[in-house]
């Protein structure tokens, strides 16, 4: 017998007043009743109830006792009740990693709009450009870009897909002028982006032709963040390709023109990752369909507005 379930019983005796009577409410034998009572005095080697063959009366001990117990089992039902509606009413606290260009750029304000739903939820939103152990970290979820994603064991949903684009300043552009086709790119200066899942040494770009390969194995600059990269293309020191999501600011305000608007490179798949459906709790399942929703939405206004950009003729 556990100790909760002597505590019940015992509770529940003294409420009654009568082992029978227990043993109806808690659908038992009144002889289980009566050992589960004893069990408990045993174990804490007090007696809690005075027994005559016409009454019991809780002793002095049981009166002290019986507060305790009223008091852990409402604690611990409600505990059970709070974990019961988990998976039915969103609230609590959201533990979220994000690769950090996406963080800033659709997660923050995705946040906001959530929270005008399910005001409940609160978030811890970290932005770093690694790849986690969300169980082991303490994570509810993570929101990655990738190519292909590896064997986890995580449950994944697709929200849409990123891909890059080639940029340089107007300084770099007035000064070395614009390749007229991706051949030409070996004659500038090419900045190399340094992922671990991507290419070091050749842009594999998508355009209205298929795809055309081009060297960059002879860079005069690399970086391996996305905030370095943008300051070296700002700078006029190349061309270089940023993920859309970094480089919408800068072509919005006509810091950077992008280079071969019909061309793409480096395209992902945005996932959210999450370790399992079973027993969803409804904030997680909530916040992955509202992403479902919003992040493929966000990425085509994106698409939509770099049309109106200043581009290059």
């Amino acid at each position: 017998m556990d100790t909760f379930f002597l505590m019940r019983a015992f509770v529940c005796v003294a409420e009654t007043g009568s082992f029978t009577a227990a043993a109806l409410r808690l659908d038992l034998t009144t002889s289980y009743v009566s050992r589960a009572v004893s069990s408990l005095e045993d174990h804490l080697r007090t007696r809690l109830l005075h027994r005559t063959t016409r009454r019991i009366a809780l002793t002095e001990a049981g009166q002290r006792y019986l507060l305790r117990c009223e008091q852990i089992l409402n604690y611990i039902e409600e505990a059970e009740a709070e974990a019961g509606q988990a998976h039915a009413r969103p609230a609590g606290n959201l533990k979220i990693h994000s690769m950090t260009g996406i963080g800033h750029r659709y997660l923050v304000k995705a946040v906001a709009d959530y929270n005008e739903k399910y005001p409940d939820v609160s978030f811890d939103l970290t932005l770093a450009n690694r790849t986690i152990d969300i169980i082991e970290e303490g994570y509810d979820i993570s929101v990655v870009a990738a190519r292909q994603l590896p064997d986890s064991g995580y449950i994944s949903k697709h929200l849409g897909q990123v891909y890059s684009v080639l940029c340089a300043s107007p300084t770099y552009i007035a000064k070395y002028g614009l390749p007229d086709t991706p051949a030409e790119l070996d004659k500038h200066r090419c900045l190399r982006l340094v992922y671990s899942t991507m290419s070091l040494d050749k842009w594999v770009l998508d355009g209205p032709d298929g795809q055309e390969e081009v060297s960059i194995s002879h860079t005069h600059f690399q970086a391996n963040t996305v905030e370095a990269m943008t300051e070296a293309l700002k700078l006029g020191m190349g061309i270089g390709s940023l993920p859309i999501y970094s480089a919408y600011q800068s072509l919005r305000d006509g810091s950077l023109v992008r280079v071969f608007p019909s061309y793409t490179l480096y395209p992902l798949g945005v996932y959210a990752l999450y370790p399992s459906r079973q027993y969803l709790d409804a904030k997680i399942k909530t916040w992955v369909e509202f992403l479902r929703d919003y992040l493929p939405q966000q990425l085509a206004n994106d698409e939509r507005a770099l049309i109106d950009c200043n581009q290059p003729a």
